[in-house]
């Protein structure tokens, strides 16, 4: 069954705040606003950095196709301890080593075919918005100054807290007690003395002796630079106003940042995120992925060996509030999948043309309700497989009008997914394909010739000689047919076993 119709009402999102999955109601009819919290460029990306963006370029393409404009919020938090930390010990600028860095996860999200944010603000190009923040903060009565000494070259300093008490509805997010909280980790031991309660927690932190000049802006109570959570809040409200749908992030991000950011938010007067999503980890042997575990899998590292697609097709196969585990096996068999996918379209175009997939396909109502049902993506992944099987049923049949219609159908789902197969052929391409393609034709009449003589040994041999060079060889209802196996040798060695 397919559907190209929308019924807008019928989406339905899980809010991390109310613990509730309701139906979705953007504030402005047809236009959505999402802000997701993004890279610290410290240290080169991994898998774990990239799930949260491709979640949300997910989210973000279906409600595209369902009809809503979208302007997605991605942020670049550019200035950070840890990045002070590290291009110090790398005896480079810091603005250097975050600009070096934020590339490589610019590229990562490229490969991962994540479509670029509407907007994109670096943290330390707001620090405008960020004093304004913090001036109704003070004047409010929920935040206040710390005069501190000079930062070494004579100019003065302060830092400026959030005082939780003064906000009783602080750990509403994560359902905790002011009681219950330890505290703030975003602190200078040397300096904690200095807050009223050691829960506070820092919007704005003092620039000191031994710390660049540059990483510091003036503020009336002195020089400084912002702390990670007031930093989100002024982009977000500078971007998409002082209420906006969705706020998205990692579900480590939950306490103590989102936890701040809505408070801070609504502490202001704004009204903030109607809707909080976050995603769960990839894990390594049940342990989040992270630098200090040592199980870190670099992007680059993985593209080296994986498509792109398949890596990506990994990462979404989850539903996006579960846990996926990591594994040389579970990539592997995401790449069998896929090339499921893929060998199905290329039978398709084989038998009537790259032309007849150009036109939109029409999308199975399964994936339509999966996808609608908080993002679905496990069940809506299962209707794109359920309709390959029908394709493929169709193409034994010679019903090829009905195959085209459910490979248009798959392309459909999979471009929502970001995990299309690429069903064209450059012209220079062409040329290698055809040469490749009489080369391989000959091995491959060689083995028919050695099946037909029941020399078996012969005709395995020749298979065998085949797959070691990486090609996938079928035999179908039409005859032989070849394509490239996209499994690195390794991958096929274990899926083979």
């Amino acid at each position: 069954m397919t559907t190209d119709r929308f019924d807008r009402s019928r989406l339905s999102l899980y809010d991390s705040l109310s613990r509730t999955q309701a139906p979705f109601e953007p504030i402005t009819p047809g236009h959505v606003g999402i802000y997701v919290c993004g890279a610290t460029p410290q240290a080169s990306p991994h898998i774990g950095h990239l799930r949260a963006f491709v979640v949300y370029d997910v989210l973000r393409r279906w409600l595209e196709w369902s009809g809503y404009q979208v302007t997605l919020v991605r942020n670049v938090t550019d200035i950070d301890d840890k990045i002070l930390v590290k291009s110090a010990e790398q005896r480079r600028e810091w603005w250097a080593h975050a600009y070096a860095y934020e590339r490589e996860f610019t590229a990562a999200a490229a490969a991962l075919r994540i479509l670029p944010p509407t907007y994109e603000p670096r943290a330390t190009g707001h620090a405008t918005e960020m004093v304004d923040y913090m001036k109704r903060l003070v004047d409010a009565g929920h935040a206040y100054v710390v005069p501190c000494d000079s930062d070494g070259g004579g100019r003065p300093t302060a830092d400026v807290y959030f005082d939780v008490a003064s906000w009783p509805q602080y750990g509403e997010l994560t359902r905790q007690g002011l009681a219950d909280l330890a505290p703030a980790d975003d602190t200078d031991p040397r300096f904690a003395s200095r807050k009223r309660d050691p829960r506070d927690f820092a919007l704005w932190k003092a620039a000191k002796a031994g710390e660049p000049a540059t990483a510091a802006w003036p503020t009336p109570w002195g020089w400084g630079r912002p702390g990670w959570h007031l930093e989100c809040s002024a982009m977000a409200t500078r971007y998409l106003g002082p209420e906006f749908d969705i706020h998205g992030g990692g579900i480590d991000l939950r306490f103590p940042h989102h936890e701040n950011e809505l408070a801070q938010s609504r502490a202001v007067g704004d009204p903030f995120a109607r809707i909080w999503m976050h995603n769960a980890w990839i894990t390594t042997s049940g342990e989040k992925m992270s630098k200090s575990l040592g199980n870190v899998l670099g992007v680059e590292h993985l593209l080296g060996h994986t498509r792109p697609e398949v890596l990506r097709y990994y990462m979404v196969a989850g539903h996006y509030r579960s846990h996926i585990e990591f594994s040389p096996a579970a990539l592997a068999e995401a790449g069998v999948a896929w090339q499921r996918i893929a060998a199905f379209l290329d039978r398709v175009r084989d038998r009537a043309g790259a032309d007849a997939l150009a036109e939109p396909g029409v999308l199975c109502a399964d994936f339509v309700l999966a996808m609608n049902d908080d993002l679905g993506v496990p069940a809506a992944l299962a209707a794109v497989h359920g309709v390959v099987h029908e394709g493929n049923v169709a193409l034994a049949a010679g019903e090829d009008a009905v195959a085209v219609g459910a490979a248009r159908a798959v392309l459909a789902m999979t471009a929502i997914l970001g995990v299309e197969p690429d069903t064209s052929v450059a012209a220079g391409d062409q040329r290698a394909v055809a040469a490749l393609d009489s080369l391989i034709s000959e091995r491959l009449a060689a083995r028919a010739q050695a099946r037909a003589s029941r020399d078996f040994q012969a005709a395995d041999a020749i298979r065998d000689q085949l797959a070691a060079a990486g090609l996938l060889i079928e035999d179908t209802a039409e005859g032989v047919r070849w394509s490239l196996d996209e499994r690195s040798p390794a991958e096929r060695d274990r899926v083979d076993a």
